[in-house]
């Protein structure tokens, strides 16, 4: 049996952690899940692709030494950014108004996304990073999948279709 290494594809991957975000889900009308609450977030990257000439599939420090941005930031100051201590409200929220009113006057970091929840931070998260894995590594690496997780309990899982 011939195996040709550079046809294989690894995967390996990375959890971020240590987050305190704040977010509600106002179309949740019938459960508390309407009202603002909080958790102790983290999320888990596959990353795939070939091997580079140091026998890795992505550098795990590569976040901190990136030669690209995301959203004009440095990788990791952005996934800082997003969820460090921060209120995340979709763009679509009827209080939106009340949340900017919250930011403006330092009582909280808003941070306006398309939708949230767990399977909306996923897809979000993993289109962003995708994005950048993808220019930083020239194409030879992708974000394969992405499990954002609310707490040890919950969690959502965004598979990437998109090559």
């Amino acid at each position: 049996m011939v195996y040709n290494i550079l046809m294989a594809k690894f995967n390996s991957t990375k959890i971020y952690d240590g987050f305190s975000t704040c977010f509600r889900q106002y179309r949740a009308a019938s459960t508390h899940c309407k009202y603002l609450h909080g958790y102790g977030v983290s999320f888990k990257v596959w990353f795939e692709g070939d091997l580079d000439d140091r026998n890795w599939v992505f550098d795990f420090g590569g976040m901190k030494r990136a030669l690209n941005t995301i959203d004009g930031k440095e990788p990791k100051k952005w996934i800082d950014w997003l969820l460090d201590h921060t209120v995340i409200i979709a763009e679509d929220d009827p209080e939106l108004d009340l949340f900017k009113h919250m930011d403006k006057h330092g009582i909280i970091q808003l941070r306006v996304i398309p939708a949230v929840g767990a399977e909306r931070f996923a897809e979000y998260l993993c289109g962003k990073l995708d994005r950048f894995v993808k220019e930083e590594t020239k194409g030879r690496v992708r974000i394969n999948m992405l499990e954002f997780r609310e707490h040890d309990k919950n969690s959502a899982l965004y598979y990437n279709d998109k090559f």
